[in-house]
């Protein structure tokens, strides 16, 4: 049996963050990661990440767009607190050799982004996750944490609601270990790959918020996908809100830049939910092409694209063959990001004891029902920190418990029924037809009708999945044994957004019913809350915790 005092499931920015705090409290903490760190999603991220550290800007402005962009749905305590905290992180990246851009005065550099009053993004070019992760990565090592990395966590050991640590498998052996802690911190990143079109890697498949949920945590606002505006029209390949930062039109066939007409202040700044949903309109009321609008960055000019968004232009060339100095960049929605998640508190504590969770797995609720760009690695950083502070205090007071005796027996049992099954399907064909009901059901617009066709799917898919096998029956690096249990996991967040999205009668934020068109403060101003009871989903309700910013109609 592995020991430690503390245990983080996930190696991107808010899990090495949470490490990071750990172990500047002394604590004996180690990472278990299904990638190498450095590998960890949070590495994708392109355009920035937000704080008021600008002359004329303040933590209040950085919390009412916050707010607003939420559609008021973030919890403000929350929101306030991530504010206030953003500028003393950011800094501290700073210190620790994060390589931001800087302006003409050498000051950290900060460009505009969607819903924002004010040019608040600090940003490295269009790099700024992969400075922000190898930054962090250096302090992992400088700090001795060690990291349990190609290991697949199978099982959270939570008895009497308490959690004790995990069941995890070896991807190198194919073993299976007990690893016993005080405290769990879940930093598993989003789900993206349960839809089709998406700008995830293919690791970001709902692991953590999947392992909560068997466990007993509930799950919050899990309706509230966020749809980026700007992805590559053949791959979904990411292209930053930094793009738009920096000046790029979007323009449909006929070459107008149609957000005149859905947000003529902000117009490609306005919230991205707006934005995606202006550009399916365009799309589908046929001023699109080829199921795509385009992304003009030509008038920016080389110099600029070369300094600032240098990533954006070899994407383009090598995914879609367009080099942005010369033509328009197909781009189209594609999924991006989870506003849902673990609830957690703003210690990242659920509602199982021991267990805690940051980053995008976790819903302190600081997005509501939109994210605005550059609040997410900022959140991952701010949070993983608190949660690893909060895990060390809990440490140092807690007794040691046995670690539970039929947790790994459970463990192997699940993946004996996988692996000794004979001429059962391949899971390949269920995740393909998972995410193409997803994508097709449950995506920029939705109505009930198309929601209860994306649950029967599902409902079909998981009997299939009962009966799923593999042909690999190796031990060693059996990829396909891995992606039979991350389908297992997509299944049970898709029946989760699924679920939740039918329950909310209201259009709000990333969630747009077509049958019900407009927001519902009245009714629908609350956090829906997902547990399971069984096999069963059940559903309750939570008040938004407003401060000083009452629900007004939200215009860009």
């Amino acid at each position: 049996m592995v020991v430690h005092d503390i245990i983080v499931i996930g190696a991107g920015l808010a899990g090495m963050r949470a490490a990071i705090e750990t172990a500047r409290s002394g604590m004996n903490v180690a990472i278990v990661s299904k990638v190498h760190p450095v590998r960890s999603h949070s590495v994708a991220a392109q355009g920035g990440i937000n704080a008021a550290i600008g002359m004329n800007d303040s933590w209040e402005a950085h919390a009412f767009d916050t707010v607003k962009g939420s559609d008021y749905l973030g919890d403000q305590g929350a929101i306030e607190l991530m504010c206030k905290e953003a500028p003393e992180d950011i800094f501290e990246l700073d210190s620790m050799g994060c390589l931001f851009s800087r302006n003409d005065e050498w000051k950290i550099a900060q460009r505009p982004f969607g819903g924002a009053d004010f040019p608040r993004t600090c940003y490295a070019a269009d790099r700024t996750g992969h400075a922000i992760l190898h930054t962090l990565y250096e302090q992992l090592i400088r700090h001795g944490v060690p990291v349990y990395e190609e290991w697949f966590v199978l099982s959270l050991a939570v008895e009497g609601g308490v959690c004790r640590g995990l069941i995890a498998l070896d991807i190198h052996s194919g073993k299976l270990h007990r690893l016993h802690s005080r405290a769990v911190i879940l930093t598993t990143g989003g789900y993206g790959r349960v839809y089709k079109n998406s700008t995830n890697a293919l690791i970001n498949t709902g692991d953590g918020m999947a392992l909560a949920l068997n466990s007993g945590a509930e799950l919050m606002d899990m309706e509230f996908v966020q749809f980026h505006p700007t992805t590559l029209k053949s791959t979904g390949i990411l292209i930053s809100e930094g793009a738009r930062g920096e000046g790029a039109y979007l323009v449909n066939a006929k070459g107008e830049r149609f957000m005149k007409k859905y947000a003529p202040k902000a117009l490609e700044l306005a919230s991205r939910d707006v934005v995606s949903r202006a550009e399916q309109q365009e799309i589908e009321e046929g001023r699109g092409a080829d199921g795509c609008v385009f992304l003009d960055l030509r008038h920016l000019g080389e110099a600029l694209i070369n300094e600032r968004l240098p990533q954006i232009r070899q994407l383009s060339i090598d995914f879609e063959g367009i080099d942005p100095l010369k033509e328009l960049v197909p781009i189209k929605p594609g999924a991006h990001y989870s506003m849902g998640g673990i609830k957690t508190d703003v210690w990242g504590n659920t509602n199982i004891k021991g267990l805690y969770a940051a980053g995008e797995c976790a819903c302190v609720s600081v997005h509501g029902a939109n994210r605005l760009g550059g609040n997410s690695l900022l959140e991952a950083v701010v949070f993983g920190r608190r949660a690893g502070k909060a895990a060390s205090l809990y440490a140092q007071e807690a007794t040691s418990a046995e670690f539970p005796e039929d947790a790994l027996a459970n463990a192997a049992r699940d993946v004996a029924s996988i692996m000794n099954k004979t001429n059962g399907e391949r899971g390949a064909a269920i995740r393909d037809e998972l995410a193409s009901a997803m994508t097709m059901h449950v995506g920029v617009f939705r109505d009930k009708m198309r929601l209860e066709n994306a649950l029967t799917a599902i409902a079909a898919l998981k009997e299939r999945y009962k009966k799923i096998s593999v042909e690999d029956t190796g031990s060693i690096f059996n990829t396909e044994l891995i992606a039979a249990l991350e389908l297992g996991h997509l299944l049970a967040i898709a029946e989760c957004i699924v679920i939740a999205a039918i329950n909310r009668e209201e259009s709000r934020g990333a969630h747009f019913r077509l049958d019900f068109p407009a927001r519902d403060d009245t009714k629908w101003l609350k956090h829906t809350i997902i547990s399971k009871d069984g096999s069963r989903i059940k559903l309750s309700c939570k008040d938004v915790h407003i401060t000083r910013y009452q629900p007004t109609e939200r215009k860009y």
